[in-house]
């Protein structure tokens, strides 16, 4: 016998089959949308916030010259031939410096994947070395993200070391302090956890002199050696006293910063007119027992272009790097 069935209990079935395919509808639509809003195809040409309220430090105004530069959705990046000193042999390699505004996140200090009016507009710097030593090839990078609207220290700094021995990582973060974090491969580095007060970083001296080479500090200063160096050397992150000098010539500027007691010196070369490129550097350090007389470190200007270089990522775009000279 077959059950008898109501035309109310067949309409109350109907409407809550309804609102169950309703609220599937809607979990799905929202899923979708939460996917696209974290997909992996990052966007690297967000508009810039370029005229945020600073809440620390000191306002820096930007000029319409540096704003038509470096907001046109391009990177600037140029190629080096690099002579690098290391076990106390000097080492053909290339050097690339990518200098980009971008918009970063104040909390997570990271590059922003959407537009926000919270964003911090900033400039960064990566800056790579490949030269090889011997069977076994080193690999170096190195990011410093300085804020534009104001003219304080680095927001973030990070330098990676890879060569067949190991690889190395030290990044800073700027908050109430310097806040590091540091992890080797070698004993005398390990794991890192330290703070510093603030000074200055020799990292985000590269990028002043983008922004505004008046604002390089000069004279009797402290200074935390470059990340690269600190590497490389073995050394403790720490502030050491250093001797700063800028010497503004018709053509090419250079800005020196020497360390008395690392007995290291840096001198970077730049054109005196904006946008201030960077046209060549040289690296003296303390020599060792088996270094040669000649340990200083040069990269000299191969080629520059201004590309958005995250969009020629095809193999059509290879020709890319040959008017880059690059191999």
């Amino acid at each position: 016998m077959y059950k008898s069935i109501s035309i109310n209990s067949i309409f109350t079935e109907t409407l809550q089959r309804m609102k169950r395919l309703l609220v599937y509808s809607i979990s799905i639509a929202a899923l979708l949308l939460f996917s696209n809003c974290n997909s992996t195809e990052k966007n690297n040409s967000i508009k810039p916030n370029i005229e945020p309220v600073a809440e620390n430090g000191v306002p820096r105004n930007l000029s319409s010259e540096f704003k038509d530069y470096w907001y046109a959705g391009n990177a600037e990046i140029t190629s080096y031939k690099l002579t690098q000193e290391r076990y106390g042999e000097l080492r053909d390699g290339t050097a690339v410096t990518i200098f980009v505004t971008e918009d970063f996140l104040p909390k997570e200090q990271v590059k922003a994947d959407t537009y926000s009016e919270e964003n911090l507009p900033i400039l960064k710097l990566n800056k790579t070395k490949k030269f090889i030593t011997g069977i076994y090839p080193y690999s170096i990078m190195t990011s410093a993200f300085n804020p534009l609207a104001t003219k304080d220290h680095a927001l973030k700094v990070s330098n990676s070391v890879q060569e067949w021995c190991g690889q190395t990582y030290l990044q800073l973060n700027n908050r109430k302090q310097f806040e590091l974090i540091g992890h080797s491969y070698f004993q005398s580095e390990g794991d890192i956890e330290m703070t510093l007060d603030k000074t200055w970083l020799e990292d985000e001296l590269w990028n002043l002199i983008r922004i505004n080479p008046e604002e390089l500090p000069t004279g009797d200063v402290m200074v935390i050696p470059a990340f690269e160096f600190l590497r490389l050397r073995h050394k403790e992150p720490s502030p050491y006293k250093a001797y700063a000098t800028l010497t503004q010539r018709d053509s090419l500027t250079s800005y020196a910063v020497e360390y008395p007691e690392l007995k290291r010196k840096l001198t970077i070369y730049f054109t005196s007119t904006f946008p201030f490129e960077i046209e060549k550097w040289e690296e003296t350090n303390a020599a060792k027992d088996r270094d040669t007389l000649n340990n200083t470190t040069t990269a000299v200007k191969l080629k520059r272009i201004k590309s958005a270089y995250w969009q020629k990522n095809s193999n059509a775009d290879l020709f890319l790097r040959d008017s880059l000279q690059l191999k």
